[in-house]
């Protein structure tokens, strides 16, 4: 008790507050921008903590760590993006309750769990430091492979309408992670002669344009805002998801305590977490069938999960020197530059320090939830502003996220890239969380693979906590089973945790099964001719990923005859020109990759604020004068943030490097 008493006075000792809340603002913001999160807060402010007293300096960077995890939810209910890589599954049901004029009641139900869900974490990281080293030590390489798949299987499983189709894009994500030099040799692998590839295919600009150029487009396209219906007949507001968030309070605990100890799990646990806690939240609860289409539930479940698992992550960094992640490891660089050494002193003679970041994780999590719940009713009202004239601007965001992560036109073009795909997906039926969390797991995965071959042979098969997670793997299938047999037999009463909607259009899902099934199989003809170590683990994702992509095209196949035959009958509706259908997305379409093309030739910020000034005269109909404002104040907020306060390579382009400009 006097070690926490000591910590807490250190956290109230001027000036340490004021950098604390300092540190909030900061977190809220990069939260918010997909794209930037903590890991980028983390190494753009170590450097500032330089001189500070310790616990100023943790209180900082803490601080503003602690809520990229409360503030990413914006993205997620507002634009339908994730914020940061562990708010994924807060999209599911978070941007269906904006479309239904409900973002400040998701706002309401996520930012109390948010907090409630830092603090619990914050909490069992004070308690369970002492006890914790048996169970972090008890998992090694099988463990963790085996801990993928789950994930894996739980998100393919919730995804979509099809299990077949979930598990597809499980396996293309982790085939995707492949792209590069493998990691357990120096020979690259699907790279087709681009050395952009040798490094692998970036995670946020994938992501990006999975989730955000889809939802993108479809706001273009709708000519609408992103509400579906009117300010007037919106009847909730930000206090009705608080009591939303009491009335779930023993889901909210449970998914927190999820947070807590795959927090604890080094390199896995922001993964996985948000995933783990909205398919607990899922096959826990018997009415499932408004998950995917606006349930709160699906937002307070990740949303408690991935702010408890900030404390989690915690616990290995502080007690064994163990980074939890990325950004877990820029904070043990921090405690060397303060002359801290994790371990027994910050369990012994330094505790008051180890408090003081425990009640670091409180204040700032109910400070940072309490400010943007005082704001959420200001800041929802945006989903009620026409399209047109949001739309431009999230433009700069998403462009802006794909950019910084590698200053490198490629990836821009994956971003688009990606784009077309999670397009095709969206319509076609087929899921695309599954993918991305393949994509995040890939390189944790082959590693852990490969260790269990080395160093147990077969034998990983048969350890304990194996057994416990291949059981559970085998009870998330049944489940997802019996949950798809269900919904053929009583359509649209099961749980769509994609899209909002589980929308399937055969004349796409059918080319983009045979398209995946293909792609399966060349890769499996690659591979082949690679040396057995460097193949070994693209094999064992290429086989079953062939067998579920073909078994997933078979049923789709059987479902179009069918619809053929009912047509022909005259007892379905015709089929109209897909084409024409789908002529104003390919339009947009061909806007940002316009984007692209022009970033190659004048420079990427000309290309952004043209699209700006293009975009709102003709697309939007806006007069020039309102076009020539808004253009300046894009370039005013891309010079002030990404040249001043984050400074990026702007890329010049080939016209401007032949004029000398």
């Amino acid at each position: 008790m006097d070690a926490v008493i000591d910590g807490l006075q250190l956290v109230l000792h001027w000036p340490t507050p004021g950098y604390l809340a300092l540190g909030v603002l900061i977190g809220i913001y990069f939260g918010a921008v997909p794209g930037l999160g903590g890991l980028v807060g983390m190494a753009i402010l170590l450097p500032f903590t330089f001189g500070m007293e310790p616990a100023s300096a943790f209180a900082f960077l803490l601080g503003m760590y602690a809520v990229t995890c409360t503030s990413d939810t914006l993205a997620c209910v507002l634009l339908g993006v994730p914020g940061t890589a562990a708010s994924q599954a807060t999209v599911l049901d978070g941007y269906p309750m904006a479309q239904k004029g409900e973002a400040s009641r998701a706002f309401g139900a996520a930012f109390t769990w948010s907090a409630i869900g830092g603090v619990v974490g914050a909490i069992v990281l004070g308690l369970s430091i002492p006890v914790v080293r048996p169970l972090i030590l008890s998992f090694s390489a099988p463990e963790f492979l085996m801990l993928g798949v789950l994930a894996l299987t739980m998100v393919g499983g919730l995804s979509g309408n099809s299990l077949l189709k979930g598990c597809a894009g499980a396996t293309l994500g982790l085939l995707l992670a492949t792209v590069g030099y493998a990691t357990a040799g120096t020979i690259p692998r699907f790279w087709f002669e681009q050395p952009y590839l040798l490094e692998g295919i970036p995670l946020i600009p994938l992501v990006l344009g999975l989730f955000g150029l889809p939802e993108l487009l479809s706001l273009a396209t709708s000519n609408s805002a992103i509400s579906r219906v009117s300010q007037a007949e919106s009847k909730t507001g930000v206090m009705t998801g608080v009591r939303d968030a009491f009335i779930h309070w023993w889901l909210g605990l449970r998914c927190a305590a999820i947070g807590v100890y795959i927090g604890m799990l080094p390199g896995v646990g922001g993964s996985v977490v948000d995933w783990v806690a909205y398919g607990h939240a899922v096959q826990s609860t018997r009415n499932k069938e408004n998950y995917g289409k606006g349930d709160v539930r699906g937002v307070i479940a990740p949303e408690a999960a991935n702010n408890a698992m900030r404390g989690g992550a915690l616990i290995p960094t502080i007690a064994f020197a163990i980074p939890g992640s990325a950004s877990m490891a820029i904070l043990l660089g921090a405690f060397t530059v303060h002359g801290l050494e994790p371990g027994p002193a910050l369990l012994t003679t330094r505790l008051d320090i180890t408090f003081s970041l425990v009640w670091t994780l409180v204040f700032a999590n109910i400070l940072a939830s309490g400010l943007l719940l005082l704001w959420g009713t200001q800041i929802s009202k945006a989903t009620f502003v026409p399209g047109h004239l949001i739309l431009p601007s999230v433009v700069l965001f998403v462009f802006m996220g794909g950019w910084i992560s590698g200053n490198n036109l490629g990836d821009l073009i994956t971003l688009v890239v990606f784009g077309v795909l999670g397009t095709v997906m969206r319509n076609a039926g087929w899921p695309r969380p599954p993918v991305a969390l393949g994509l995040i797991l890939g390189p944790i995965m082959e590693n852990a693979f490969h260790l269990s071959v080395r160093i147990h042979q077969y034998t990983w098969l048969t350890r304990p906590i194996v057994l416990v997670l291949m059981a559970l793997i085998v009870a998330t299938v049944a489940l997802a089973a019996r949950r798809t047999l269900k919904q053929r037999a009583e359509p649209g009463k099961g749980p769509v945790a994609e899209d909002g909607g589980g929308k399937q259009d055969l004349r796409l899902s059918i080319p983009y099964g045979a398209l995946l099934t293909f792609v399966f199989a060349g890769a499996i003809g690659m591979a082949m001719q690679w040396d057995h170590i460097v193949r070994y683990f693209p094999l064992v994702i290429a086989v079953p990923g062939l067998l579920l992509a073909a078994g997933a095209l078979g049923v789709d196949l059987r479902q179009g005859l069918a619809l053929r035959a009912a047509r022909t009958a005259g007892t379905a509706p015709a089929k109209g020109a897909l084409l024409a259908e789908a002529g104003p997305a390919i339009r947009f379409l061909l806007w940002i990759a316009g984007i692209v093309a022009a970033t190659l030739l004048i420079g990427l910020m000309p290309a952004l604020l043209g699209f700006v000034a293009l975009y709102l005269l003709r697309w939007g109909r806006t007069s020039w004068r309102f076009a020539a404002i808004y253009t300046a104040a894009s370039w005013l907020f891309l010079y002030v943030m990404f040249t001043l306060i984050v400074p990026v390579v702007w890329h010049r382009g080939l016209l401007m490097d032949w004029l000398g400009i």
